[in-house]
């Protein structure tokens, strides 16, 4: 492979100008993180003492291994929704090493509302379920939940990606033979008695945790029976009468040693063994990426130099350089995995689409996991292009992307617009891990362009009528809105509260996040079943 020489002036006046709005945008991504994470009602957090529990973040410290990462998933859901209180959707969740295995950990926040599950809570722990099913990981559960936000029930119960679908998946899962462990740290009522009952394994901590299908107030209405928590389905009941729970804890440090000593225990995972080399970090300083990316959504950079900062050495071999340059491909290694790369270098031709679906058919028959960068406004339009197969043509890369069963990893790395977000693996593509950078976009098209086309219709439909077209400002009264809506609904901060992606990353940090995606993946083979594609058109 050959070692990229870099073009960039980092000390010219475009690239600090560059750097300086995505360190911006940087800060005011980790100072969001920081109020999801931190920022808890005093209130709550005197009365989860006062019940001698333990916060989220302190079980998660304790459940991991020393000194090992840990891969956030969707830590900005439901931003900015349910009045704002409602961070990570209710639950700190992600990938992180115990006993020196990778597992998916599910930890609900009973500092907010009492745990209560909001919609956004289910459609967060859907996505984690297809994480664990996906990438074949134990999925550890610390529960303490006060059940659905009835307020917002009709929201979160009866659809089939609503509540019901977690227990769906619990049973699928149980079939795949993936683990489940859960702790039952304090209520698990309704719905979220199930959890633990479809487990593999449960710990409960006696005194403050119980699981019941209708709680105490439930229990009274229905029947006129007065009892209490701890009574109707406290770890007394359900370690030694009902065998709900498999093992009684004294208190939450407790019950996570309790499941550090469980995941010790599971036969060991083999991880797929890809043709590996020695890491090697960038020759290049991967913050120079801040000055690379132009700070304008509409103007282009050369990937290249971004993809110099990622992999392993600087290192890379481009697949047809000289042919449809406006895609780049190219084989390299990042943390020693090796990866096959596709990266937006401006719009997506006939050529460029062609190229794409090759390489991605040649990776795919050697078994090497897919990354995509993208930054991509669409595929090329016009007479011309249409005349000589840009839609067929579009459509070989689509069908490319779809059918590959080699892991895919997808970065959001500025423009994510119309068909360009499908043939450059969108969130509908289904790859395994989805990323946003902060100055990323994403929508039909870009407000702009959104604003002209219905500019543009109107002025046409008066035509057909008769009538002059809009004044400039009529024009600026249809086009304001929408590039307001645009700019509001496309913006990355929008997306990641709405799960559209898996989190907001640092540009900085994109080698080492794909590494941790990538070595997670590996806990589930590698199909070599399905090889072959739909029809391409010819």
């Amino acid at each position: 492979m050959n070692r990229y020489e870099t073009g960039i002036d980092i000390n010219s006046g475009e690239y600090k100008e560059n750097y300086r709005a995505m360190e911006l945008l940087v800060e005011e991504m980790k100072r969001e993180m920081k109020k999801a994470r931190e920022d808890r009602p005093e209130k709550a957090r005197l009365r989860l003492a006062g019940q001698g529990k333990l916060q989220a973040l302190k079980k998660l410290e304790l459940l991991l291994d020393r000194n090992t990462p840990f891969l956030d998933i969707a830590p900005m859901a439901a931003r900015g929704m349910y009045g704002g209180d409602v961070h990570g959707a209710g639950m700190i969740a992600g990938i992180g090493v115990v006993e020196g295995r990778e597992v998916m950990i599910n930890a609900s926040d009973a500092t907010i509302k009492g745990g209560s599950i909001y919609p956004m809570g289910v459609k967060k722990t859907l996505r984690l379920q297809a994480i664990a099913m996906e990438n074949r990981l134990p999925i550890i559960n610390l529960l303490d939940s006060a059940g659905a936000y009835l307020p917002l029930q009709s929201e979160l119960f009866p659809d089939s990606d609503d509540g019901g679908r977690i227990f769906y998946n619990q049973a699928i899962m149980s079939k795949m033979g993936i683990p489940q462990i859960t702790a039952v740290m304090g209520l698990c009522t309704a719905g979220g008695a199930y959890i633990p009952a479809m487990s593999d394994e449960v710990v409960h901590v006696k005194g403050h945790g119980a699981i019941f299908l209708g709680g105490p107030p439930l229990v009274k209405a229905a029947t006129g029976e007065e009892v209490s928590a701890e009574e109707l389905g406290g770890a007394d009941v359900h370690c030694m009468e009902s065998g709900v729970s498999d093992y009684i804890a004294d208190d939450d440090a407790h019950a996570v040693s309790i499941i550090r000593k469980i995941v010790k225990n599971l036969p060991a995972g083999e991880k797929y063994r890809l043709t590996m080399k020695d890491p090697a970090p960038p020759v290049y300083d991967a913050m120079e990426i801040y000055g690379i990316v132009n700070r304008r959504i509409s103007v282009p950079y050369e990937v290249r130099e971004v993809i110099a900062r990622i992999v392993d050495g600087s290192e890379f071999l481009e697949f047809k350089e000289l042919y449809g340059s406006t895609l780049v491909c190219a084989w390299a290694y990042i943390h020693g995995y090796p990866v096959g790369i596709l990266a937006n270098n401006g719009i997506l031709f006939s050529e460029s689409s062609l190229k794409g679906a090759q390489f991605i058919q040649l990776c795919d028959k050697r078994k090497i996991p897919l990354v995509f960068l993208q930054n991509i406004s669409g595929f090329i339009i016009g007479r011309e292009y249409e005349r000589t197969g840009i839609t067929k043509n579009g459509h070989k890369l689509i069908n490319a992307v779809s059918t590959a069963t080699v892991p895919k990893f997808t970065i959001m790395t500025g423009a994510s617009f119309g068909a360009g977000n499908y043939g450059m693996c969108g969130r509908g593509y289904s790859p395994r891990f989805l990323w946003t950078w902060p100055n990323a976009e994403i929508g039909v098209m870009g407000g702009e362009q959104a604003a002209g086309v219905l500019v543009t219709i109107k002025n046409d439909q008066l035509k057909k009528e008769g009538k002059p077209a809009l004044s400039e400002e009529e024009a600026d009264a249809i086009r304001g809105p929408i590039i307001a809506a645009a700019k509001k609904e496309g913006d990355a901060f929008y997306s990641t509260a709405n799960l559209w992606d898996d989190g907001i990353i640092d540009p900085a940090s994109t080698r080492d996040v794909l590494g941790l995606c990538i070595s997670a993946s590996l806990n589930a083979p590698i199909r070599d079943d399905v090889f072959g594609y739909g029809t391409f058109r010819m």
